[in-house]
């Protein structure tokens, strides 16, 4: 794969999650009923972070998750003998707000939503992304949206944060010529 271009660097996630953060406290006329729920990986420090910025914006604490879907997924990555999920606090009734890098087929997100309704019934579950390139195969929108990002099916779009990458980017690779 070969570089094609840097998408977003360090100060543009930083704005993303911020505007991201504002649309969500908007929409849910503030933090009281939210939780917040990270799919893992880099989902997880995105959550994080919007947490972290609606305690400095509402001066309150929301409950912060970490998600594992691979036990919920449809394709062969589903082997695991760990669940590495941590929600040490009940859903029922709160807006659950899943958090993911990048949407793309939809199907990590339906895994997750089958993820949170098994702990639980919330009052709804939202979306966010970083990144949402398209080419849907199920019928899944996210509700708050860092940047569209129209790729081909052979193109790579991978987010790094520094928490697991040591930097914050968003990098389109495309696939190298034969």
């Amino acid at each position: 794969m070969k570089k094609k271009a840097v998408i977003l660097d360090e100060n543009a996630i930083q704005r993303a999650v911020t505007r991201i953060t504002y649309e969500i406290l908007e929409q849910n006329k503030g933090a009281d009923s939210i939780c917040i729920i990270g799919i893992l990986s880099r989902g997880v420090s995105l959550a994080k972070r919007i947490a972290h910025k609606i305690s400095e914006i509402e001066g309150t604490e929301v409950e912060c998750g970490i998600l594992d879907i691979t036990p919920y997924r449809d394709d062969e990555r589903k082997v695991s003998d760990t669940d590495r999920t941590s929600i040490d606090f009940d859903i029922t009734d709160k807006v659950v707000i899943l958090v993911d890098d990048v949407i793309y087929t939809g199907r990590s997100v339906r895994a997750a939503i089958d993820a949170v309704i098994k702990r639980g019934r919330p009052q709804r579950i939202q979306l966010a992304v970083l990144i949402d390139r398209g080419h849907r195969e199920v019928p899944i929108r996210p509700d708050f949206i860092g940047k569209n990002l129209p790729t081909s099916h052979e193109e790579t779009v991978r987010v790094q944060v520094t928490e697991t990458d040591g930097c914050d980017s968003v990098v389109i690779f495309e696939p190298d010529e034969k």
